[in-house]
């Protein structure tokens, strides 16, 4: 009995000592994936992480299952349009006259119709002799009328402005109301009738809204050019129409974009400007604007594309900005992408607080990604990171972070 009860009690004994290894094992297991970012990572089922290094998968983490991008998708735009045109492309607009005196404006998708190339364009309609117009018209008809950017919705922030194939400032408006005061809150912009408009209809203070609508936007663009033309002492007259270049107009003016290609695509990737990712990712569609676009078209070219160049299979093109739930990429074809990307990894925005990082962020509702480079040994390594659950939002840059040691 007592030789029993010893052995019992050993038993017991070695038991519980099991036991409480286990425990501590998991209780380390769990502090490390709270402190360690990868390891966090690793512990969410619709996550996916690819480090790649020297060539060579060093993390991969479900790396070969599609998921929602978010805006990671503008890498794919950005490296389309790279190659597709080259850095030191730039866009134009074109102006014609027709036998009323009216002044025609054509656009092409030249996304950077800010308002001081509109001042370069009035300067050059002026060195053609321009003193007098009947009136402006507005055509946008490169792009079809049923084009609409899947996953934009109707809030009135700026991220969710339309697209269209002419637009002024990227189709938004930049305010201040004080009373019933509204001034424009960029010396550069003057106000016009519908910016004042939008102004009243807003809160007090600064506004940043979008023009919400395709003709609001075209008529805003009209009221604008026409301000920038009576300022530099053109009379305009007050109609402005919305159709197609009269086919009697003669050409008087092409209007090259004083911004090349890279340098519209720096500032895209920095400030996650839908806009102009979706008006690069429309004009994809017939890159020499011979024709005319449409979404769908636009769908089945960047996928072609993506076929061609990568060999991709199981994967989906629905915008070019990211806006739409329905892309899916997956961390390894992201991956792909910056591998191809690397002739143009200065264009990529650096990391807050992290020189080591070059990289995109991509957010939506419940998504969470980041792709770009880490430095690791003195190179710079792909990486994609995508995460389709909530999560803590400073977790992506934690694991880019941590990549880089």
């Amino acid at each position: 009995m007592k030789t029993d009860a010893t052995g019992s009690s050993m038993t017991i004994g070695r038991l519980r000592f099991a036991a409480i290894l286990l425990l501590g094992v998991a209780i380390a297991g769990t502090a490390s994936a709270a402190t360690d970012p990868v390891a966090q990572v690793k512990s969410l089922g619709q996550a996916s992480l690819l480090l790649r290094d020297d060539g060579r998968d060093r993390i991969a983490y479900q790396a070969d299952t599609p998921r929602v991008p978010a805006s990671t998708m503008k890498l794919l735009t950005a490296y389309a349009a790279l190659e597709t045109w080259g850095r030191d492309y730039r866009f134009h607009t074109d102006v014609y006259r027709d036998g009323s005196d009216w002044l025609w404006v054509k656009g092409y998708a030249d996304p950077y119709l800010v308002s001081e190339e509109l001042d370069r364009l009035v300067a050059g309609l002026k060195a053609k002799g321009i003193r007098s117009v009947a009136g402006i018209g507005l055509d946008d008809s490169f792009f079809s009328p049923d084009v609409e950017i899947a996953g934009r919705s109707a809030s009135d922030n700026p991220y969710d402005a339309p697209v269209t194939a002419l637009a002024a400032n990227f189709n938004t408006l930049n305010l201040v109301r004080t009373g019933d005061q509204i001034r424009s809150a960029e010396s550069q912009t003057p106000l016009t009738a519908t910016a004042r408009r939008f102004g009243l209809s807003g809160g007090q203070g600064k506004q940043r809204v979008n023009l919400r609508e395709r003709e609001i936007a075209l008529r805003y663009f009209g009221e604008l050019l026409g301000a920038k033309l009576k300022g530099a002492g053109v009379r305009v007259g007050e109609s402005i129409r919305i159709g197609q270049v009269p086919s009697g107009a003669k050409r008087l003016y092409r209007h090259t974009n004083s911004r090349t290609l890279a340098e519209m695509i720096r500032p895209m990737l920095k400030y996650s400007s839908n806009f102009v990712a979706n008006a690069l990712f429309l004009r994809l569609a017939d890159p020499q604007a011979k024709g005319q676009v449409s979404m769908a078209g636009a769908q089945r070219a960047m996928t072609q594309f993506a076929k061609h160049h990568f060999g991709w299979r199981a994967f989906r093109v629905d915008d070019g900005a990211g806006l739409s739930r329905a892309n899916r990429i997956s961390a390894r074809q992201l991956v792909a992408v910056l591998d191809a990307f690397t002739p143009y990894r200065d264009l990529m925005p650096t990391q807050d607080g992290d020189p080591d990082v070059r990289a995109k962020t991509g957010t939506l509702r419940g998504v969470s990604c980041y792709a770009g480079y880490v430095r690791r040994h003195g190179a710079w390594e792909p990486f994609a990171l995508l995460i389709n659950q909530p999560v803590d939002y400073g977790l992506r840059r934690r694991v880019a972070s941590s990549l880089t040691r």
